[in-house]
């Protein structure tokens, strides 16, 4: 995985390595910070029939601040602008929804494949 910046930047650097990261790996990424639903959506990807929602969380200490930050209340929002990107897209003809979190904290950068199922 790139290496990310420890600057203002860390967010969107966090994001580009994770996308470059998930495009190594064979997924195709379909959007990046999609609006809508009332939350946002930091990288959609998608491989075969599997969606994949991915929220990155970058931090410049090592404190387990980033995982912590991805609150019910977050997943909530997340799961919310899921549907609503789903039903913007059906032409995607996803069968699978997974939501992962990829936490990155003083550079250790760590992957929650099916971090959390879809929160109402």
């Amino acid at each position: 995985m790139p290496k990310v910046p420890r600057t203002a930047a860390l967010g969107p650097a966090a994001e580009a390595a994770v996308s470059s990261s998930l495009k190594q790996d064979g997924w195709r990424i379909v959007a990046t910070n999609w609006r809508g639903g009332g939350g946002e959506l930091d990288i959609v990807a998608q491989r075969g029939a599997l969606l994949r929602v991915v929220e990155v969380k970058a931090r410049s200490r090592r404190d387990g601040s980033a995982l912590a930050a991805v609150s019910r209340t977050k997943q909530r929002r997340i799961t919310a602008a899921a549907e609503a990107f789903l039903a913007a897209h059906p032409q995607l003809g996803a069968d699978e929804l997974s939501f992962c979190v990829v936490t990155i904290e003083a550079g250790h950068v760590e992957w929650w494949i099916d971090a959390f199922d879809a929160i109402y």
